[in-house]
């Protein structure tokens, strides 16, 4: 056994549907209930994540009665790293290294004949991205009408979905392709429920729905790679509010690992508040209030679906490779994740987006070029730029003689909404690690000079990069203090400071 890795014991089990319990006991003494699942018809499996290397002793109950000891050996220094988890505003594996999310979407991964998965994993091999969102369900949408070879689950004599009798082959298979993702370093968000749909998943009842996810994390918990997205636009979906709440708390109940839990939108956001959601997962077009939903819910930020970069006709998948760059930077400087999509219709209707196959896009190599920027540094950007917060209107709302001028003057005459959005067209994006490095991303300003504010206590080397040629220059060293720095006069600049040793 080894830490951060998956370990599992197979039992031969005349009934692999009953309740069978393992516990894990560690050296500390701090002991872990797992509970085993049916792995074939005549076959039971448990399976144990260790986060912490030592001798363990283990006792398993129920349908099959057996204990013992294993000894769990240190990760290696490259890894594995183990589960990753929220950390404060930002996330961090197991380890302590930090993980900083680079995302895609390939919906019906898991759905597509063998051939295009195998050149889907290939793509995201040599990718820049380390997180997909992907389905446990097949997805019936536009460009996406396929029927799969397998389902989770098999079918009654009526031809309807069983949720008690799983399909292990298809698990099987599945889970051979998360492993696969984690042999590459990428996390897998796994939806697990979405309306675009023509086999009758998206119409499961309570009960049905809670008998799918507790076959699901009794599988698939142990996995450190996992995320659990409670839905894709949760709002198109029949469970009311209450419902939703219920099947958080059911996942974080039966997921003693507590992997991250999120829930995805089309209109209305999810309830970050929510005790069992640990991060903020939006559908957004506009990037600008990343920073202010950080600060609000106190919880990291992916910005899951920001449009895809493409041409079909659709507004939320025609846009350009230039935009989806431009939204990672405003994403991350802010402090938050960004996910990328890709929505090409050229040849056939293999679009990455949902399908998977090869990237035609023109982002990836720059959202790449954005990562080796951030891996560079130390630790997570926290944004720092000017905000225009609520407290804020609400001083000068009160009192406008404190504003500064007649135009601060109007924005406390006006309707917090209007005034939020007329500040929100004028943000800084500015973002720093501590006092090592700052970092400010223009957006598709066009400015020949900006204003740079380093403190006045280090001094700083200066780079100016052009985010689409990927272009790097240091134009200032040994600097400090409030400097104003000529800039390209073109859309997609940004300045990186870096202190000096």
């Amino acid at each position: 056994m080894e830490q951060y890795k998956t370990y599992e014991m197979s039992f031969e089990c005349g009934n692999p549907f009953g309740e069978v319990t393992a516990v894990f006991t560690g050296e500390s003494g701090v002991s872990t209930t797992v509970r085993g699942f049916a792995s074939g018809v005549n076959e039971v499996k448990v399976r144990f994540y260790p986060s912490a290397c030592g001798q363990y002793t283990y006792k398993i109950s129920g349908e099959v009665e057996t204990s013992g000891s294993v000894m769990c050996t240190a990760a290696g220094g490259a890894g594995p790293h183990g589960i990753v988890r929220a950390s404060a505003t930002h996330f961090r594996y197991d380890d302590g290294t930090w993980f900083y999310p680079f995302g895609t979407t390939v919906y019906a991964l898991a759905h597509q004949d063998k051939e295009l998965v195998d050149t889907t994993m290939e793509t995201l091999s040599s990718s820049p991205f380390n997180k997909v969102r992907m389905c446990v369900f097949p997805k019936h949408y536009e460009y996406n009408h396929n029927e799969p070879e397998l389902f989770a689950f098999e079918r009654d004599e009526d031809g309807k979905f069983d949720m008690s009798r799983p399909c292990f082959e298809f698990f099987d298979e599945f889970e051979r392709r998360i492993n696969e993702l984690e042999n590459m370093g990428i996390q897998c968000d796994l939806i697990l429920f979405h309306p675009y749909d023509r086999w009758g998943f998206a119409d499961m009842g309570m009960e049905e729905a809670k008998c799918y996810l507790d076959y699901l994390i009794r599988r698939l918990a142990a996995f450190p790679n996992v995320w659990w997205s409670l839905a894709n636009e949760f709002d198109l979906m029949k469970y009311t509010r209450g419902e939703w709440e219920e099947l958080a708390g059911f996942v974080s109940e039966c997921d003693v690992y507590k992997h991250l839990l999120s829930n995805h939108n089309c209109i209305e956001f999810w309830d970050f508040d929510n005790k069992d959601t640990t991060h903020i997962c939006l559908q957004v077009k506009n990037c600008d209030e990343v920073s202010g939903l950080i600060r609000k819910y106190g919880k990291p930020l992916m910005v899951d679906e920001c449009c895809y970069e493409g041409n079909i006709p659709y507004e939320w998948g025609n846009i350009s490779a230039f935009e989806m760059v431009n939204r990672f930077w405003t994403a991350v400087v802010q402090g938050g994740g960004c996910t990328h999509g890709e929505t090409y219709l050229i040849d056939d209707e293999v679009l990455w987006w949902s399908r998977g196959g090869r990237l035609k896009g023109e982002s990836p190599e720059r959202i790449s070029f954005l990562k080796d920027i951030v891996d560079s540094l130390s630790g997570p950007i926290t944004y720092c730029g000017f905000e225009f917060t609520k407290e804020k209107y609400d001083e000068i709302n009160a009192n406008p003689d404190v504003a500064e001028n007649d135009f601060w003057r109007a924005v406390a005459r006006a309707p917090w909404d209007r005034a939020k959005a007329a500040m929100l067209n004028g943000k800084e994006y500015m973002g720093r690690v501590g006092e090592e490095a700052y970092i400010k991303y223009m957006g598709r300003k066009c400015a020949a000079f900006t204003e740079f504010n380093l403190p006045e206590n280090h001094k700083y080397n200066v780079e100016i990069i052009d985010v689409w040629n990927m272009t790097r220059k240091t134009i200032l060293s040994g600097v400090s203090g409030k400097l104003t720095v000529e800039l390209f006069g073109t859309e997609g600049t940004a300045l990186l400071a870096r202190r000096i040793p």
